[in-house]
C-alpha cells in the first residue's frame, strides 16, 4: 500500500507497510480486528504463508475464510467452526425428519382419499430422547405400499436403514446458538 496509512496488519505489527504487502488488499486500515482475530488465532506469519501459496483469485475466499474460523475459534475454543458447522448440521437433519414426516402424512391422506373406507393409518410420534418411529397399521394392502415407498424414498428417516455410530454428529450447547453469527 505505502501510501497514506498502513494497512491493519502493519498497523498491529508496527512496521512499515511496503507497497507489495500481502495483507494491504484484504486487511484494510479501517478494519483492524479483522486481521487482529486472525493474527491472534493463526500468527501473522502463518496466514502471510498461505496467502503467499495462493493464487491471487483465492486469495480473498481465504481471507473471509480465516476470519470467519478465527471467530469462531475465539467464541468456542473447543469446536471451533466445528461447533458451528454440527450444528447447523443437525438443524438441517431435524428439518428433514419433519419433512419426512409431512410426506408420511400426505401420502396417508391421499390413500385414505382414493378408500374411503380406511381407517387413520399413520401415527407419529417423537419423543424427548430425539427418537422418532413411524408406525403405520391398517387392515388394508395399501399400509404395505406406503411402507414400502417410505422404505425406498426416506430409509435413514423412517428408521429402517442401519444407523452407523461414525454418523454419529457433535450438537453444539444451545445456550450457545445465538453467539455463533453475532
Amino acid at each position: 500500500m505505502g501510501g497514506s496509512s498502513p494497512c491493519a496488519s502493519c498497523k498491529l505489527l508496527r512496521r512499515r507497510c511496503a507497497k507489495d504487502c500481502v495483507f494491504a488488499p484484504y486487511f484494510p486500515p479501517d478494519d483492524p480486528h479483522k486481521f487482529a482475530i486472525v493474527h491472534k488465532v493463526f500468527g501473522a506469519s502463518n496466514v502471510s504463508k498461505m496467502l503467499q501459496e495462493l493464487p491471487l483469485h483465492q486469495r480473498s475466499d481465504a481471507v473471509s475464510s480465516l476470519v470467519f474460523e478465527a471467530n469462531a475459534r475465539l467464541r468456542d475454543p473447543v469446536y471451533g467452526c466445528v461447533g458451528a458447522i454440527s450444528f447447523l448440521q443437525n438443524q438441517v437433519s431435524q428439518l428433514q425428519m419433519q419433512l419426512t414426516v409431512a410426506q408420511a402424512e400426505i401420502l396417508c391422506i391421499q390413500m385414505q382419499q382414493n378408500e374411503p373406507g380406511l381407517m387413520p393409518t399413520t401415527q407419529i410420534s417423537m419423543n424427548d430422547s430425539d427418537e422418532r418411529s413411524v408406525l403405520l397399521s391398517s387392515n388394508s394392502t395399501s399400509t404395505s405400499n406406503l411402507i414400502m415407498m417410505s422404505n425406498q424414498q426416506f430409509p435413514q428417516y423412517l428408521g429402517f436403514a442401519n444407523s452407523s455410530p461414525a454418523s454419529s454428529v457433535i450438537v453444539q450447547d444451545p445456550r450457545k446458538r445465538e453467539s455463533l453469527w453475532t
